[in-house]
């Protein structure tokens, strides 16, 4: 399959001007394609050659304004248009297109809870030509006309408002411009519940196995939609650019949504059912936010070349974030972010994959280049970056920017010239010069403080110095305190406002602080560094800071040390037990706990000493359990829709929960639990808690085929299906793991979620001799059905499905030679490299452990 090139696209886009398509679908064909007929009006500016996109099962007819093309000409997903003279053309292609079970052009989903049948499209990046012929790239937008033939009792929902004309048959409004990547079906018997907002009609829409968990929630959903949609009104002066605004919950997703103006598409995990914390209703908040900025930032206003995917992404970041915090009672979203997303960015940042947030439009040269960009750098340290572009720039002159921005290239394209232009019109300060240090480079600045006390005992003060590893101009907050351990917390002293580098040290009245918290407020992108006192002060007090997002700061720290080896895993386990008893914030102990679980006990902490580890986060566990104990029926479900509540917070009580389950070396209390289908105290096991309870006991022997076929039956949906598939991997077995391993790697019918599932399951901390073998064999294997199966499920194989607990440097070996090969799909050859830099990692922090100990 030829991958289209910036060059290409650039050539095509010049010789081409894209009016509209209409798009009909017949979606009553059969289970394994779809006929799909498009015709396409453009113009050529030039005589010239070109091509259209396309990949059809069966190519059937091609008509250039009026002449019969040779299907026979179509060379892999491309289809030759030669000898095109100036002016109008109309291309019409009947194909009959191939369904997905990989989350790729059009996905078909059967919901085993029922037997009804969803599909929808998903065509991000080049992914338009599995649905329809296209010019696809993002700068060829056009108008779209779509009309979908579905089963009678199904319905059609598109990027504008859909009619039903009888027997099936849909029509959807006609879009504004936009790019081919944008449009959007879903088709299905779906559960719907709607509003009208500002003359606008709203949707949302899920599987109808789901319809009950999203009448629970349709009334947080729709509320916060609006909330957020009236907030953007006041932020941008361009209004909502499309006709309507539909949100479905998808399933078998691969991304946490898609911002398809007019249908947002979100994976249906969205849908709770089962019971969540506050931070997880939060995050979804989060997302919701993200996809509407996009119909400004992406939709609206498009990138020319994927080289400014971060225009798209990093915005819509930094703005759902912001947003949430200044519309919804989620008031204190930024220190969700600092405890639970920013570590994405700074983990990418840190490995040799590594890339600006605005590459060169050099490093991507083609698609397939330009997918490996979704990553945390796009995503949470661009949100970082404008975070702190904010903080220096003030938020008055950055929204009067990117007004301008939306205002000059409405229904076009723009770059990031574009966009540092009309940000540098709106203010007096140097953009242009901040985005060359923040936007062009890579990597993570460290700043180091330094307090030295000066002056007398009569009139003492002291110095602060910052020392800055790495290149960028920072805009910091820097608190102080004091602390006398009789008199009880820390008090804050200092509040400064701290540009770096420093001319020379900063001198202050009083004596030296006990404790300086760089960067307090998570304003700017950096590891941190404390000073001796600084960290002795910390590891005390931590808990009792006032401010979560402090905490948040100091913990990532915290965090940081580990990963360089500056700090013992099992100290930071310490840490967590001495501190997290005591926290008041959700996101805070959510994000730390799942540091402790995922990376120090079952990555870092060499196997002798992982009983220890999980020891230690069981003991944690009750003291959350002990904690929360005594809640009533009434307070349990009040906390599920949120309210707030610091020291008997019901989504703690979850969280420890979930994380002594995950750490559990015993299978007594976990069965107990099961068997009497509740944890005393509260909660009743839900769908998840079972399964996770099932998980478990299966890692650790003491549940069989049989009892997950019982749990099966009690639940048989989607997520029933996956947790089986979990759990009859993770069975220490032999038997049980070449099964799985079949599934994965031989079978190649698996859906992109029953290969995630089961993946997970397969590789456990516990079983790595018994899984040993396999590790050779994924290095051999993997590489085949990346090739087979496309991108979405080579980044499944390189994700969950490697084998991140093989940390020796025998793997460390396989994997590097696996690297050195020529032929690796780009998805899953950035994958390896990632992962093999943490394996590296980890052996590190495993070495520089038993250094200080031998």
């Amino acid at each position: 399959m030829s991958l289209l090139t910036r060059d290409e696209a650039q050539t095509r886009s010049q010789l081409l001007d894209v009016q509209r398509y209409a798009v009909d679908l017949d979606l009553t064909t059969g289970d394994t394609t779809f006929a799909s007929r498009t015709r396409v009006h453009f113009t050529a500016r030039s005589a010239g050659d070109t091509f259209i996109d396309l990949n059809p099962d069966r190519l059937h007819t091609v008509t250039l304004d009026g002449t019969p093309l040779d299907p026979a000409t179509l060379d892999g997903n491309r289809l030759p248009l030669t000898g095109l003279a100036p002016g109008p053309h109309e291309l019409t292609v009947e194909a009959d297109m191939a369904y997905s079970r990989t989350g790729e052009g059009m996905h078909r989903f059967t919901d085993p809870a029922d037997g009804e049948t969803y599909l929808y499209t998903q065509l991000f990046l080049d992914d338009a030509r599995r649905v329809f012929a296209a010019f696809d790239q993002p700068d060829l937008k056009a108008h779209f006309d779509l009309t979908v033939t579905a089963p009678p009792h199904w319905t059609v929902l598109a990027n504008g408002t859909t009619t039903h004309h009888g027997d099936g048959r849909w029509t959807a409004a006609t879009t504004p411009l936009i790019s081919p990547y944008l449009v959007a079906v879903a088709a299905g018997p779906w559960h719907t519940v709607r509003t009208d907002h500002r003359g606008l009609p709203f949707g949302i829409h899920c599987r109808r196995s789901l319809a009950p968990h999203l009448d629970a929630d349709a009334t947080e959903l729709l509320s916060t939609t609006t909330a957020l949609f009236d907030r953007y009104h006041e932020k941008f002066d361009e209004p909502y650019p499309f006709d309507s605004y539909d949100q479905a919950f998808v399933p078998e997703f691969n991304a946490g949504a898609m911002e398809n103006p007019g249908l947002v598409t979100f994976r249906d995990s969205y849908v709770f059912r089962s019971a969540v914390t506050d931070a997880e209703r939060c995050s979804r908040a989060v997302t919701i936010a993200h996809e509407m900025a996009h119909m400004w930032f992406g939709d609206l206003v498009t990138l020319t070349w994927w080289d400014d995917i971060w225009l798209n992404e990093s915005f819509a970041e930094y703005m759902g974030y912001q947003t949430v915090a200044e519309a919804t009672r989620w008031t204190h979203v930024w220190t969700d972010f600092a405890a639970g997303r920013k570590d994405w960015g700074y983990d990418a940042d840190q490995r040799p994959t590594t890339h600006p947030v605005a590459p060169d439009p050099e490093a991507v040269p083609d698609t397939a280049s330009a997918l490996l960009n979704f990553d945390g750098i796009s995503y949470a340290k661009g949100a970082a970056a404008l975070r702190q572009l904010t903080a220096w720039l003030g938020e008055k002159d950055f929204l009067a920017g990117i007004n301008r921005h939306f205002t000059r290239h409405r229904f076009g394209n723009a770059t990031l010239a574009d966009f540092l232009d009309n940000l540098a019109s709106a203010t007096d300060r140097d953009v242009h010069t901040w985005a060359a240090a923040w936007l062009r480079t890579s990597g993570v600045d460290t700043l180091t403080a330094h307090a030295t006390g000066t002056g007398t005992p009569a009139a003492p003060t002291w110095q602060l110095t910052v020392d800055r590893d790495g290149t960028r101009p920072h805009r910091i907050t820097v608190t102080t305190w004091d602390h006398a351990p009789e008199t009880g917390p820390p008090t804050r002293r200092d509040h400064l406002g701290l540009d770096l580098p420093q001319d020379q040290p900063l001198t202050l009245p009083g004596h030296r602080p006990d404790l300086v918290v760089l960067n307090d407020q998570d304003l700017t992108y950096a590891k941190l560094r404390l000073d001796p006192t600084s960290w002795t002060t910390a590891s005390a007090t931590l808990a009792t800071l006032p401010d979560p997002l402090t905490r948040a700061v100091l913990w990532n720290t915290a965090r940081d040390l580990v990963r360089d080896g500056q700090l013992a895993p099992a100290a930071y386990l310490d840490a967590a037990r001495t501190h997290l008893p005591h926290e008041s914030d959700l996101a805070v102990t959510t994000g730390v706990l799942g540091f402790a679980s995922r990376h120090v006990a079952d990555v870092y902490t060499h196997p002798d000493d992982r009983p220890a580890a999980l020891a230690t986060l069981t003991a944690l566990c009750r003291d959350l359990l002990r904690r929360t104990e005594g809640l009533s029926t009434e307070d349990w479900t009040r906390g599920q829709g949120g309210a707030h509540r610091t020291d008997t917070h019901p989504g703690l009580r979850l969280v420890a929960v979930r994380h002594f389950i995950d750490s559990a070396t015993q299978p007594a209390t976990l069965t107990a639990w099961l068997d009497d289908g509740l944890v005393p105290g509260g909660p009743d096991l839900d769908p998840a808690l079972r399964w996770r309870i099932l998980g478990r006991l299966a890692v650790l022997g003491a549940v069989d085929e049989a009892a997950i076929d019982a749990e099966l039956t009690a639940d048989p949906s989607a997520t029933g299906q996956e947790g089986a598939a979990r759990c009859r991997a993770a069975l220490p077995d032999l038997d049980a793991k070449r099964r799985a391993w079949e599934a994965m790697f031989e079978d190649d019918t698996l859906s992109n979620y029953l290969f995630t599932a089961t993946a997970q399951g397969f590789w456990q901390p516990e079983q790595t001799a018994l899984v040993r073998p396999y590790v050779h064999r994924y290095y051999q294997e993997a590489p085949g059905l990346a090739r087979r199966r496309g991108a979405a499920l080579a980044t499944a194989a390189g994700a969950a499905a490697f084998p991140a607990y093989a940390v020796d440097e025998e793997a460390l070996a396989l994997g590097r030679a696996a690297l050195a090969q020529d032929d690796l799909v780009p998805a899953l050859r950035r994958r390896l490299a990632d992962q093999i830099d943490d394996l590296a990692r980890a052996l590190r922090v495993r070495d520089r452990q038993a250094g200080a100990t031998g």
